[in-house]
């Protein structure tokens, strides 16, 4: 299934009464190039479990599902969710459909019996990084193929040192390897959105680090005042964990002048672990 062209889009939302939702995100994949190159990026494989949030008019979901994987979607929007399990009917074995938002749901109804599974998925863009953090919370995927707001993108690449580089950088790089991703034009979209994309591909480390709730907590904080001197961010905050990361600062190699984007992920690591 080739995506549709933008008239034939905009004819079939016509059709079922509905207009795109800016506030949802809803710019639809008009591009079947990229369409294959998530697929192939992801490495989609009969038997497969894949988590995919925000099918819209369901072109990624359909090559998923033509692929042989076990489809596991999240859809908000309800005339569209409508609309995909009418269309993807055939596949009903192989689909799981939840109606509901994705920041609820954010592995869908993925059971907890599956070891196992992959997130391919054009994200709607305004719950990219909360709907991020909520993952990086939960199982782990093995691969995370995403169609991302190219300035969202650019915060999960960043390395320290770079204004980019922030908390999620953190969250997620500790976890995953984020390969280069792909420009992508916005004349792959229908209506075509105000901000660049980038097809972002991420591959689970071998030994992922997830951080503790309280340690997420507080480089949060820390993140909020980027300017500061770290030393005095610790001083300053009431977290559990404040007391003791300021007296571990020397003993690890981080200046006390030094500013939160100046420490690097395997310091921020090491802060973290229970044993530091």
């Amino acid at each position: 299934m080739n995506p549709l062209s933008p008239s034939e889009t905009r004819r079939l939302l016509e059709s079922l009464g509905h207009r795109p939702k800016k506030q949802l995100g809803q710019n639809f994949l008009i591009d079947g190039n990229i369409v294959r190159k998530s697929l192939e990026l992801a490495k989609v494989q009969k038997g497969d479990v894949v988590l995919e949030i925000g099918p819209g008019l369901g072109t990624l979901t359909h090559a998923l599902l033509q692929a042989g994987a076990k489809v596991y979607a999240v859809e908000k929007d309800p005339t569209l969710g409508e609309y995909i399990g009418e269309t993807e009917k055939n596949f009903a074995g192989q689909l799981t459909l939840t109606k509901g938002d994705a920041l609820d749901y954010p592995l869908g109804e993925i059971p907890e019996s599956v070891s196992s599974y992959k997130i391919v998925a054009n994200l709607p863009y305004a719950i990219s990084t909360p709907w991020m953090a909520a993952v990086l919370e939960r199982r782990l995927p093995s691969v995370m193929t995403l169609m991302l707001q190219k300035e969202a993108a650019q915060r999960y690449c960043a390395k320290h040192g770079s204004k980019q580089f922030g908390s999620i950088s953190i969250f997620i790089q500790a976890a995953f390897n984020v390969l280069p991703g792909h420009d992508v034009s916005g004349s792959c979209f229908y209506p075509k959105p105000d901000v660049g994309s980038t097809l972002l591909h991420l591959k689970a480390k071998p030994t992922p680090y997830i951080f503790s709730s309280d340690a997420r907590e507080l480089i949060r904080e820390i993140f909020q005042q980027r300017r500061k001197q770290i030393s005095s961010l610790l001083r300053q905050s009431k977290r559990p964990l404040s007391e003791i990361w300021l007296n571990t600062l020397e003993k690890i190699g981080i200046e006390n002048n030094a500013r939160p984007e100046q420490v690097t992920l395997d310091q921020w690591i090491t802060l973290a672990k229970p044993s530091s």
